[in-house]
């Protein structure tokens, strides 16, 4: 399966951003040849919530994705490449990232119920 059925960036907006991705011909190091697909993949991420694992293989290995997605993070470049797109109002949508925490039924705020231990002592014994 082709990948590009899958495509979030418009051609007008990797324009924009593959200047500043690493590997173009005269940067030193690996040439990148997969810097769109990798891009479509974090999207994918982005916009489906979902684990890592569970990245489609026609865009590439989950881990190796998320592996250079994290050192990306840790480099800035991903700030650069927002700011290239454009300021916030440019944007078509907001992508936010949030984990749902649950507290124990314990941490609500109702009052515990304590059992005095010399009289559980006294019961048992």
């Amino acid at each position: 399966m082709e990948c590009m059925a899958r495509q979030t960036l418009s051609d007008e907006q990797w324009s924009k951003i593959e200047p500043l991705l690493p590997g173009k011909v005269g940067d030193s190091g690996a040439r990148a040849r997969d810097n769109r697909q990798f891009i479509e993949a974090v999207l994918w991420i982005a916009r489906t919530g979902a684990p890592w694992r569970d990245l489609p293989s026609d865009l590439g290995n989950w881990h190796t994705t998320y592996t250079r997605f994290s050192r990306w993070s840790r480099t800035g470049r991903w700030q650069a490449i927002w700011q290239q797109l454009g300021s916030p109002k440019d944007l078509c949508a907001l992508m936010i990232d949030s984990t749902v925490v649950r507290a124990h039924q314990h941490a609500a705020g109702a009052q515990k119920k304590r059992v005095n231990r010399h009289l559980a002592d006294l019961e048992a014994g």
